[in-house]
């Protein structure tokens, strides 16, 4: 989100480079999608790039799908099976690019970095930013040292987010951040849900520190369903639905 519209990275030296197309450019991620995305190069790659590709002749774009197609002195190192990925999502994230146009994703990078700086400098006075002297990009991180001796852990902390009517933010990543606490707000929030979400923040961060553990320990309370057992769905997934055959009253 940062950078799309502002920055080539190829200006920057970068060789490779996988497009992640979720979020950024409105696909779904997580329990809505796959997290997919074309692998771009630059021309020092571009000759060992795995069949079938697409090629850029200067005009328009070509898809190569066999190696005698291919200029002289290409070495693909094989070919992928997989190509056409997730063909869904690559027409979504087409039709948002075509939508906003150059400018429109300019502003939402722009917007989106401008809204994670809000959250940081809204919330760094009460929940702890190990970086929070400077500027963030699209994402504002938070750690869970402003938790310490309240015996609530980030896992209550986000749980109990979802009483307030809040999905939760991205928990204990990146791991060299001790429990940590990433928010990314993006570029579609209004400044009003941005400070409701602030609010709600900052008093469950107050909470917390007065050691109202019972507001976080059980949370969330006003769910559909209460805390799941996340280590045994990890471990025993259930990936696909059975009938149960359930108690038969005894004749």
């Amino acid at each position: 989100n940062a950078i799309a519209g502002r920055v080539r990275p190829g200006d920057l030296g970068v060789d490779a480079m996988h497009i992640n197309l979720h979020k950024t450019f409105s696909t779904p991620h997580g329990g809505g999608g796959p997290g997919a995305g074309p692998v771009v190069l630059s021309a020092a790659l571009a000759a060992y790039a795995p069949l079938p590709l697409l090629m850029h002749d200067g005009e328009r774009l070509r898809l190569v799908e066999e190696r005698g197609a291919l200029p002289a002195g290409a070495k693909p190192f094989g070919r992928m099976c997989a190509f056409h990925g997730q063909m869904g999502m690559f027409v979504r994230a087409l039709s948002y690019m075509l939508s906003h146009g150059a400018d429109g994703i300019r502003q939402a990078s722009e917007d989106a970095v401008l809204s994670a700086n809000y959250i940081l400098a809204s919330l760094k006075d009460v929940v702890s930013a190990p970086f929070g002297d400077g500027p963030c990009m699209h994402e504002a991180l938070f750690d869970d040292s402003f938790l310490q001796g309240s015996g609530v852990t980030t896992l209550d902390f986000a749980k109990a987010m979802i009483d307030e009517g809040y999905h939760p933010m991205t928990m204990y990543f990146p791991l060299v951040v001790h429990g940590a606490m990433l928010i990314e707000p993006t570029e579609s929030e209004s400044k009003e849900s941005l400070d409701r979400f602030i609010h709600v923040m900052r008093g469950l961060a107050e909470e917390a520190k007065a050691a109202k553990r019972e507001r976080f320990e059980g949370a969330p309370y006003y769910a559909p369903r209460r805390r799941l057992d996340e280590t045994l769905a990890a471990r025993k997934p259930v990936l696909r639905w059975r009938r149960r055959e359930l108690p038969q009253a005894a004749e």
